[in-house]
């Protein structure tokens, strides 16, 4: 692939380092409707504990009109990806990232998000995925980082609701009614938590 897409994807390392988060932590991050910031606005995101201590993912509902093949023409196995390649968030928007299906890790560089699922940043391992799996992956431009305790900061301010993540819900292919659907998904589970004087086990909704 591009060499300086290479130069930015080992950029990211430092997020994945080669190590993993725990099995089963991945969360679906829904924009709340009054979200001002136009990168985010109407998204919807999975999130998943980094090994730096932060949370890294990438937005899931924001396809692109190029296909793989059409960002990498010299390298033939991108032409067997069938999906558009997404945009994935505003931090290194040069990078490709990768989410796989997959039972084990894809190769270096990954991330564990949940039960075969797994976020790679590392180029010669997406390059891997290409060449073997090419469409038993999701690709993205850029991705989304937080620092230590950011997330939960945007959290606890009502910037998000959070449900639990599926993979059939990440790999959905009709992405355009993605966000409403979960909003009202939330909204739902709200007021079924507000009938429920205790209120348990619905605490990581977050209420406007």
């Amino acid at each position: 692939m591009n060499a300086a897409l290479r130069l930015a994807a080992a950029s990211l390392l430092f997020w994945a380092g080669g190590a993993v988060a725990q099995q089963d932590e991945a969360i679906l991050l829904i924009a709340h409707p009054a979200f001002r910031d136009l990168e985010y606005r109407q998204t919807v995101l999975i999130a998943a504990p980094a090994p730096s201590g932060g949370h890294v993912g990438v937005i899931l509902n924001r396809p692109t009109r190029r296909s793989l093949g059409s960002l990498f023409p010299e390298h033939e196995p991108s032409k067997k990806v069938v999906e558009p390649v997404y945009y994935g968030g505003p931090f290194s928007r040069g990078a490709l990232v990768a989410l796989v299906k997959a039972d084990h890790t894809p190769g270096a560089g990954s991330v564990l998000l949940m039960h075969n699922l797994y976020l790679t940043f590392r180029a010669n391992t997406i390059d891997h995925v290409i060449e073997t799996t090419p469409n038993e992956a999701r690709y993205f431009v850029g991705y989304v980082g937080w620092r230590p305790g950011e997330l939960k900061g945007e959290i606890d301010r009502g910037l998000w609701s959070v449900l639990d993540a599926d993979v059939e819900m990440v790999f959905r292919k009709d992405t355009e009614s993605l966000w409403e659907e979960l909003l009202q998904s939330t909204r739902r589970i709200r007021a079924d938590a507000g009938a429920d004087a205790a209120g348990g086990g619905l605490t990581r909704l977050v209420e406007p």
